[in-house]
């Protein structure tokens, strides 16, 4: 059994040793492998996922997907008479090869974040589960690898909300494509928890007495929110619903802080809130589309061919066209991971340094921007006063006052996010939990809870 952080910035793995959780190393990756895949084309995608299945299985995938197979052999033949690869690649390496030629390939970063998405048609939700069984199975193989055995029972952490606009509709959309994905690659047993709860029980094992937890996961897609009594009594419970005293969830996490820093942060010197000849302003929804990765059609008005013809109008009535061209090199060399990269990256930087300096001289010729923190905090506003509102709300709804404040999730690292957490709890205890494995951790205790 094992518990399973399937996260939007990360996927991570935990098991019980000694009565204790411990996160595997999942072999080059470390402990924690980004959620994210590249595929030579993304018609080949389907066909690595049939080759990696079990040969029962095998069987059942090719009744289900035997159009899209087909699609898939055409496509590998054309790239080895091309000479190019047919393998798919994983985590940091997918984002290598995308960013060596990213006007080739299929490249995909947090796909989670897409699962509850509305309108999808049965084809497009068949992709999406075929490249979380594809990330699902990577990630199966490495934990058997490591753990020298097979695993077939998993606990599966999920957001209090999917990012959807149908809500309960959304969630159970994403379940249903996690658990589908989940069975197809060999998980006999799978079961969910919310990712705040789960991070709570990790915390839950330090304490001593009954104590109301208010539980902050800053996740890559979501924040969430718990209030949770919890203590020993309460941890050798199997249903803890009654210990759930509220939640709130809302769509902004590490991804929005990292697009909110791109934008604001870097696209100035791509000519945002510059002005045109007529004294006008930038129009600014092209860079908005430019740094929206986690959006589907923005990306895809962003790189259209009539986006292309829009840019090159604004070039031409630009005050600064020089900084125009450098949004144009963006859209035809399909840039935006690179530069939201590149911000991502200043943000984890400045956890340790007071300053970043980013190297975009790919892009333009001596292209560097410095960034503080500072400029996150003033980028980031929006995203923190919604945290803000949602743990105000968890505090409404449990209609009682936390005892002590446990905060986990990758972006809690920043010391923004410190700093204004400081803020709106001045009386009350805060916790810093493992930025990125109490979810694991606490998955990992609840797997052992309900299956053993």
């Amino acid at each position: 059994m094992i518990g399973f952080d399937y996260g939007t910035s990360n996927c991570a793995v935990g098991v019980m040793e000694n009565n204790s959780p411990k996160l595997l190393s999942l072999g080059d990756h470390g402990r924690y492998i980004s959620s994210s895949l590249y595929a030579p084309s993304r018609d080949v995608i389907v066909n690595w996922l049939h080759k990696n299945l079990s040969e029962s299985e095998q069987l059942n995938f090719q009744l289900q997907r035997k159009n899209q197979l087909q699609k898939g052999k055409n496509s590998i033949r054309e790239l080895t008479l091309d000479g190019y690869p047919t393998d798919l690649s994983f985590g940091q390496q997918a984002l290598n090869n995308y960013l060596q030629e990213p006007d080739e390939g299929y490249y995909i970063k947090s796909p989670k974040s897409f699962l509850g998405a509305s309108g999808l048609l049965p084809q497009q939700i068949d992709l999406f589960e075929d490249i979380v069984a594809a990330m699902m199975s990577n990630v199966k193989n490495l934990t058997e690898t490591a753990l020298g055995r097979s695993v077939s029972q998993t606990v599966i952490g999920r957001p209090i909300n999917f990012q959807g606009l149908r809500g309960e509709d959304s969630n159970q959309q994403a379940i249903k494509i996690l658990t589908n994905a989940a069975k197809r690659v060999g998980f006999k047993d799978v079961e969910f928890q919310f990712e705040p709860v789960a991070a709570g029980f990790e915390y839950e094992a330090s304490l001593t007495s009954e104590t109301k937890v208010l539980v902050v996961d800053i996740g890559g897609g979501t924040t969430d929110c718990s209030m949770l009594l919890m203590g020993p009594k309460q941890a050798l419970l199997t249903d803890r619903a009654r210990d759930l005293l509220s939640h709130s969830g809302e769509r902004v996490g590490g991804n929005d802080f990292d697009i909110a820093f791109a934008l604001k942060g870097i696209m100035p010197s791509f000519g945002l809130n510059s002005l045109l000849k007529s004294g006008k302003p930038m129009p600014s929804n092209s860079y908005w589309q430019a740094m929206a990765i986690n959006n589907i059609n923005h990306q895809t008005e962003f790189y259209s061919a009539a986006n292309t013809r829009f840019l090159e109008q604004l070039i031409r009535d630009s005050e600064n066209p020089e900084l125009l061209t450098r949004l144009l090199t963006v859209q035809q060399q399909k840039l935006s991971y690179r530069v939201v990269n590149a911000a991502e990256q200043s943000k984890i930087g400045l956890t340790e340094t007071s300053e970043q300096k980013i190297d975009l001289s790919d892009i333009d010729n001596g292209l560097n921007i410095k960034l503080n923190n500072e400029d996150f905090e003033t980028a980031c506003k929006r995203e923190l006063n919604a945290i803000a509102v949602l743990m105000t709300d968890a505090i409404t709804q449990a209609n009682c006052q936390p005892d002590v404040v446990f905060v986990t999730g990758g972006s809690a690292k920043s010391p923004v996010l410190n700093r204004f957490l400081q803020k709106q709890f001045q009386d009350t205890p805060i916790v810093i939990g493992d930025h990125f494995g109490s979810v694991t951790a606490g998955l990992t205790r609840w797997a052992k809870t309900i299956y053993a």
